[in-house]
């Protein structure tokens, strides 16, 4: 999945041995780069372990949301977690088949249903909790406690930055 880059020398070179380096292309980017390459290992190991329980990634946020905050409506979930309309019918779809969710008509909203998790969800909850917990410890492992709070402030602090610059007019970022 990676390349090696072991023939390189100097500081940090044992670090970056198993990583893809930074093609010329991307060098203006190198965070970017880096961003790319470890959502995508992650969602690879996040689906690999959702699989033993039945799930599919994306799937576990739309069910925690459920058990936080009760039934809603589809279109609030798709609010929640910045998605599309098509993309969550299919995850609740699913949902509802592999028995997690059910839907039942709004009390307030004729036109609208709400999606609700379900009885056997429940009993999902704490495989989903271990396999977050899992998947955090594959991330984070050998980080120090202060790490970890750096690294997450780091993350923070950059997913900021995009909502900033997805909040500016777009002629103010295309220039």
């Amino acid at each position: 999945m990676t390349e090696s880059t072991e023939g390189e020398q100097g500081p940090g070179a044992a670090e970056r041995k198993d990583t893809v380096p930074v093609p010329g292309a991307a060098a203006g980017g190198p965070i970017s780069h880096a961003i790319f390459r470890l959502a995508r290992l992650h969602r690879m190991f996040a689906g690999q372990l959702l699989r033993r329980i039945g799930l599919h990634p994306g799937q576990e946020l739309v069910m925690m949301h459920l058990w936080e905050l009760g039934p809603q409506r589809q279109i609030d979930l798709v609010r929640l977690l910045d998605s599309d309309a098509a993309t969550m019918t299919r995850t609740v779809r699913r949902l509802e088949q592999a028995g997690f969710v059910r839907r039942r008509p709004s009390p307030t909203d004729k036109r609208a249903s709400l999606i609700e998790p379900t009885a056997a969800s429940h009993a999902l909850r704490q495989e989903v909790e271990r396999v977050w917990t899992q998947l955090e410890e594959l991330s984070a492992a050998g980080l120090s406690d202060a790490e970890r709070a750096d690294t997450l402030a780091t993350l923070e602090r950059l997913e900021q930055n995009l909502v900033h610059a997805d909040a500016q007019p777009r002629a103010n970022r295309d220039g």
